[in-house]
């Protein structure tokens, strides 16, 4: 499997440094720069972000982590992923997800029925327009007539998801081309491989050994206090070193785990939210070493 280290930008990342950090990380050869959607916070758009990092760039990827598809018109949204295809091909790496994260965001992406129903609905229609032209779909939320979205990039970017409940990791093997989970502990991503696997092998269907991912965050000098106790309140079983890295130690040491769950792409949030400086010294210094 290919072992790949990328950067989150997080909900924090100032856009006024978002050039000098694409050009760190296109001239350091990082593999992939992640946006998150996020639309109350500082961080830029993830559709945007991704579009202005690919036009500075000859070999940097950029993906989401994760963006929301419920809510978007699935046919608008593969033009916008067909279109960023065409003009970097193979570097564009979309992950979606069912609800934003941030507070109050959800009525920003309104569904016309179960969001889970509508989020599997829109992925079989995005799938679709991607791979086919003249596109015909009666679905209980969507309906389109030839739909297409012009000329389509050779090869389709693959469709990532997120997710950690069950009927996330059920969607991923039906739907998905991979697997990008976050916050979870090692054990429970082992778990999560086996339902994916178990979910596609079902439906037919089969994903990549090397298509399974986790998002971690790092917190440099230690969790701090209050992030400890929301996770000890949340999950009071489970220890919050393993899901926060509390060091640079931790992070290889959660890494290493997650390997041996079977998991091979990361996306590493710095806690603090500043991707500059120190951090990314140490990313190039600790991480790019391991890739293979």
């Amino acid at each position: 499997m290919k072992i790949r280290f990328g950067v989150g930008t997080g909900s924090q990342a100032d856009p006024a440094a978002l050039p000098a950090l694409v050009d760190r990380l296109e001239s350091e050869g990082v593999d992939s720069l992640w946006f998150s959607e996020l639309v109350f916070a500082p961080a830029v758009d993830p559709m945007v972000g991704m579009a202005f990092a690919l036009s500075r760039t000859e070999r940097l990827k950029v993906g989401t982590s994760v963006a929301i598809l419920p809510g978007r018109h699935p046919v608008l949204v593969a033009k916008q992923l067909a279109s960023l295809a065409l003009l970097a091909p193979r570097r564009v790496l979309p992950v979606f997800g069912l609800r934003p994260a941030g507070p109050g965001e959800q009525d920003l992406f309104p569904v016309p029925g179960r969001r889970g129903a509508v989020f599997d609905e829109s992925l079989r229609l995005l799938r679709s327009v991607l791979r086919a032209d003249d596109v015909d779909f009666d679905g209980e939320y969507f309906t389109v007539r030839g739909a297409g979205v012009g000329t389509r990039p050779t090869r389709p970017p693959d469709i990532w998801l997120g997710g950690r409940a069950p009927a996330a990791l059920r969607r991923v093997g039906r739907y998905g081309d991979g697997w990008l989970g976050s916050f979870l502990t090692p054990a429970e991503a082992a778990a999560g491989v086996i339902a994916i696997d178990a979910a596609a092998q079902a439906a037919g269907r089969e994903i990549e050994a090397d298509h399974f991912g986790i998002t971690l965050l790092l917190a440099q000098d230690g969790i701090p206090s209050g992030p400890a106790a929301r996770i000890a309140q949340q999950r009071p079983d489970i220890d919050p070193a393993d899901l926060v890295a509390g060091s640079w130690p931790q992070l290889h040491r959660l890494v290493d785990a997650h390997l041996a769950a079977g998991l091979s792409k990361f996306v590493v949030v710095p806690a603090a939210g500043d991707v500059s400086g120190d951090f990314l010294d140490r990313f190039v210094a600790e991480l790019l070493p391991r890739q293979n």
